[in-house]
């Protein structure tokens, strides 16, 4: 299959055109138009540095379902022991940052400057926020993500001590389902989010999912 060159106008090729591997289209920019547009139809920009915009669309997705996050028995005892909450966007620019330096300086981040930008850009709008834990009384870690309609899109995640990435999914999960969100997309399979819930799902049933929660 073909990947698609964008250009100044806002579109994109159907997401079932994307290549076995889930790349879509390359170019484009960063605009609240054009991310919103590329989320509603699940599609999302990922791309090193020194390459231009690259979108995605694999044809399996990996999601959690906010009224099936898995809690540990070593987790649920730390949750007792402490003092656990979050707060919504404390500082959309602080959390994001965060998650770019946590990756930075270890194995590398497509969280570059245009893109901290253009994520800054949509909280604005209120269509990104950002999920900070508090664990007794201390910011222990957050996470941030792009928010349209029931759908929360996970862009990255960071931890500043023990468990603190874990408390704000696990928080923000909650939350979502007491608001009757139909997913946390991920976007990537990882085996410490599978282990919190995280399932794989068909392009159908994602798209299914996707309608239903811009509905």
């Amino acid at each position: 299959m073909a990947v698609y060159k964008l250009d100044s106008d806002i579109w994109f090729p159907a997401p079932e055109l994307a290549d076995d591997d889930g790349l879509l289209a390359v170019g484009g920019d960063l605009s609240v138009e054009r991310l919103v547009l590329a989320y509603s139809n699940g599609i999302f920009p990922w791309y090193d540095p020194e390459q231009p915009v690259l979108w995605w669309c694999p044809h399996e997705r990996f999601i959690i379902r906010p009224g099936s996050i898995h809690i540990s028995k070593s987790m649920k005892k730390f949750m007792r022991q402490h003092k656990t909450e979050i707060v919504l966007n404390r500082d959309f620019a602080d959390t994001i940052h965060r998650c770019r330096m946590k990756r930075e300086n270890t194995v590398g981040t497509w969280i570059t400057d245009d893109m901290e930008k253009a994520y800054c850009e949509l909280n604005r709008y209120g269509l990104a926020c950002s999920v900070e834990a508090f664990v007794d009384g201390e910011i222990a870690g957050g996470l941030y993500g792009v928010c349209i309609g029931r759908c929360f899109f996970g862009e990255s995640m960071f931890s500043e001590s023990e468990n603190g990435s874990k408390t704000a999914l696990i928080l923000l999960a909650e939350l979502l389902e007491k608001k009757d969100f139909v997913m946390i997309d991920c976007q990537f399979h990882t085996d410490h989010l599978e282990s919190m819930g995280g399932e794989r799902i068909s392009w159908e049933e994602y798209r299914n999912l996707l309608d239903d929660g811009l509905e």
